[in-house]
């Protein structure tokens, strides 16, 4: 092979690696009146290295630029009374118009009490879908109901409540991005993990040097090498 020839062909493979970067990207915005409590999680371990390979895309949107007069107000008391404040419609929805002319096509995700319970096939689903998405952080005793119509998605990530929308936000886009082609990098890294058949079904226990911690030796047939063995154990172990 020429020079030339090697040359050509490094060139196709590198555009074509830019090509496929470009489009398994996954574009996430996330609508919130706090963005300063992402950059800790989205930033480091896995979902850093999805960013620096190109395979997802963050971007905050401060709920509070779409505040209405002076005081930027995006809550008011409910109709109807009761304690606390809910978000207004108009910021909400100007925040999501903001976001759709960013990526039309993006699914909208609201985290809220009423939604579909988020399990992993849910995750899987939304990976293997290759759009992009818009999460809504709610906060104080909620929103105003009409903004469920500028929806996609709703989900409830367990019966307890948080004190807004970014944790379970953060939770759920952990679960998604983590499957996208690349991240966690053995091929089927994913494939083993707790949940990934049907939602129930537990890895199985895993152990690693010593071999003896405390008085506790390590299960015997993992230290015999016979690979049928192993794997009939694991399968045993699965909850």
């Amino acid at each position: 092979m020429t020079n030339r020839a090697r040359v050509t062909g490094l060139y196709l493979f590198l555009q074509l690696r830019k090509m496929r970067t470009t489009i398994m990207r996954m574009k996430i915005q996330i609508i919130t009146l706090f963005p300063e409590m992402f950059p800790g999680v989205l930033n480091a371990s896995m979902l850093w290295k999805a960013q620096e390979q190109g395979a997802v895309e963050f971007e905050y949107i401060n709920l509070r630029s779409y505040g209405l007069g002076p005081r930027k107000q995006v809550d008011d008391t409910p109709y109807g009374g009761g304690d606390g404040m809910l978000l207004k419609p108009e910021p909400l929805v100007a925040a999501i118009e903001t976001a759709k002319k960013n990526d039309p096509t993006a699914k909208v995700i609201l985290p809220t009490p009423r939604g579909k319970l988020f399990v992993q096939s849910e995750a899987k689903t939304l990976a293997a879908d290759g759009g992009g998405y818009i999460f809504i952080c709610p906060r104080y005793e909620g929103y105003d109901e009409r903004i469920v119509a500028y929806t996609d998605l709703q989900y409830c990530i367990g019966n307890y409540v948080v004190t807004g929308g970014e944790l379970p936000s953060m939770i759920m886009i952990d679960a998604i991005v983590r499957l996208l082609p690349g991240v966690l990098g053995g091929e089927s890294s994913a494939a083993i993990e707790s949940f990934q058949d049907d939602d129930i079904s537990i890895e199985y226990p895993q152990y690693t040097r010593p071999e003896v911690f405390n008085g506790v030796r390590v299960p015997e047939v993992l230290l015999n090498g016979h690979h049928a063995e192993i794997a009939a154990w694991r399968q045993s172990q699965r909850g």
